[in-house]
């Protein structure tokens, strides 16, 4: 049995994790609330509006949760590089989201991400 990355790593993963799934609740179940609505600071009509888009999107970061979890959990060599390609992803969807949706993205999503990442390589 192969050596899993540190338990600071391990955790830095799962804390990512954890956060895009709040996000995919947001996304596909609470888009329309008062809740997700400050969140992601939209009117009562946008969200309304845009409900489907959301809760694609929300699966899209569901898939990101998954891929991190898995890299938390699995054994290395592959534990570690389902880490970084998934750590990975999460920072340049960020990068594009900060650059076409809003800055707040960035710090929201890619600086978590890098912020994760670090421990990981430091791990290995």
């Amino acid at each position: 049995m192969m050596a899993r990355m540190s338990v600071v790593a391990t955790l830095a993963v799962l804390a990512l994790a954890a956060l895009h799934v709040y996000v995919l609740v947001l996304e596909m179940f609470l888009w329309t609330t008062p809740r997700a609505r400050a969140a992601f600071g939209t009117t009562s009509a946008f969200a309304a509006e845009t409900k489907t888009l959301a809760a694609n999107q929300g699966l899209y970061n569901g898939f990101l949760a998954a891929g991190l979890v898995w890299g938390a959990v699995a054994s290395d060599p592959v534990g570690f590089q389902v880490s970084v390609f998934f750590l990975v992803c999460v920072a340049v969807a960020g990068l594009y989201g900060a650059a076409t949706a809003g800055r707040k993205i960035l710090f929201v999503q890619t600086v978590p991400a890098l912020v994760a990442l670090v421990p990981v390589l430091l791990a290995h």
